[in-house]
């Protein structure tokens, strides 16, 4: 099986620090390496570490590739001598985070839909304006009995007061093959915000959550619609694989911000690759399915007869298209100067900026779908191998210590391509049930 991650057998927090020279910029196996006691779990159990789901290839510690990465950042390091001219030659790349702005701030989006919304490609604070409020409601909601319809009601005129006084720039903003159809949206929403109020002021709160989810997938069609065509070009070398190039499905699946890990996946699906395929891991933190029968780990192509892989496909935010290749902690460290790095020439400064980037920056980059919903939708992948994903996918079911939405060790990592927007209590059962 492709490696995802979880943990249950395992307390925390352990205070083991340990300088390793290898490739930091790795999620390694959690059962052998010092950087999983470095981030303060120990297991517990001699049972398979749920972190540790390996492929079919046993025993394997450690890759070439990762072994290829360490030298050069020691070298580079320690040494300020570039190895191999690695450095220099990585650095005149254009840097992949513009600026620091993706770094998290304020409280995690958790909802499924909410998150697909501000995926979109779009710049249109109008719109935003009438959609926030609305997804406020859901925090107002949580105030026992009738008193939460006082807050809700705010939230109601302070979004109805963004649409009429918005709805100029709004219109504006959609797309002219699409306007016809949005327009209508902005009716319906304008009425439906009417509607609401009515269902406030009869203070009849089971009504609420219903009306609020119907208008905000009025706005979310709005902002689709402010969508004019596919806003960048997938790198050459994917062109020819399965691209999905807009929202798919209940399941929603975003081929705005993964369109090659979408669209692979939505091949699949019409080639019916997982019909009658079992659950093969169900732990109440993650399901994952995918891996056929045989010694094929992923999908094999008829045209090929070779098993077809998808790359690692990450779309950063602030970023105009998806990085693809490489995690975000390698990225994110190929920013810095060539000048700076060569100027590090001792093993103390190295721990120093390894310890920074690890406490501060190196897990806060903020992925455009990041792993803060219930249904998660991702694919797995050989933990060495960024570019193996091929057929396994996981939806993700809970947080865990090592899981916490906007501060996440799997965002940047695994490529995220949707979330579950319906049927939320089928999961919740199979979590219970198969757990």
């Amino acid at each position: 099986m492709a490696a995802i991650i979880s943990c249950h057998y395992c307390t925390f927090p352990a205070t083991t620090k340990v300088f390793r020279p290898i490739n930091p910029f790795r999620f390694p196996s959690a059962s052998s390496h010092a950087y999983f006691r470095r981030f303060g779990t120990r297991c517990s159990t001699n049972k398979q570490h749920p972190f540790d789901l390996q492929n079919k290839q046993k025993g394997r510690s450690f890759s070439f590739k990762e072994c290829a990465v360490s030298i050069a950042l020691a070298v580079g390091l320690v040494t300020g001598v570039p190895g191999l001219d690695w450095w220099s030659n990585a650095y005149a790349a254009e840097p992949v985070f513009s600026d620091l702005s993706v770094l998290i701030s304020g409280p995690p989006i958790k909802d499924p839909g909410a998150l697909l919304r501000y995926a979109l490609p779009i710049n249109n604070k109008a719109i935003r304006e009438v959609q926030k409020p609305l997804e406020d409601i859901t925090d107002s909601l949580k105030v026992a009995g009738v008193k939460a319809l006082d807050s809700v009601e705010r939230n109601v005129r302070q979004s109805s007061r963004s649409l009429k006084q918005g709805k100029t720039l709004i219109v504006s903003g959609l797309a002219e093959s699409k306007k016809e159809h949005g327009v209508e949206l902005l009716n319906k929403l304008e009425t439906g915000m009417d509607e609401l109020q009515q269902i406030v002021e009869d203070r009849n709160r089971d009504a609420v959550a219903p009306k609020q989810k119907e208008l905000l997938q009025y706005v979310g069609g709005v902002e689709e619609d402010m969508v004019d065509g596919f806003p960048y070009e997938v790198p050459e070398e994917y062109q020819s694989m399965p691209l999905l190039e807009s929202y798919c499905g209940y399941e929603v699946l975003d081929g705005y911000n993964a369109p090659v890990t979408a669209g692979n996946f939505v091949d699949l699906v019409k080639r019916r690759f997982y019909d009658g395929m079992e659950i093969q891991r169900a732990d109440g933190f993650v399901v994952q399915t995918g891996d056929p029968e045989g010694p094929a780990e992923g999908f094999i192509d008829p045209s090929t007869e070779k098993t077809r892989t998808i790359p690692l496909e990450i779309m950063v935010d602030g970023e105009k298209a998806p990085v693809y290749g490489a995690t975000l902690e390698l990225l994110f460290i190929l920013c810095f100067p060539a000048s700076f790095v060569k100027s590090v020439k001792s093993v103390f400064a190295y721990i120093f900026i390894y310890d920074y980037l690890d406490r501060s920056l190196a897990y806060k980059a903020q992925t455009r779908l990041p792993f803060n919903a219930f249904g998660t939708m991702a694919m797995a992948r050989d933990e060495f191998e960024d570019n193996s994903a091929s057929s396994q996918v996981f939806w993700l079911l809970k947080e865990s210590e090592l899981t916490p939405s906007n501060a996440n060790i799997l965002d940047g990592r695994y490529a995220v391509f949707g979330y579950v927007t319906e049927n939320e209590d089928f999961w919740q059962i199979s979590r219970l049930v198969m757990s």
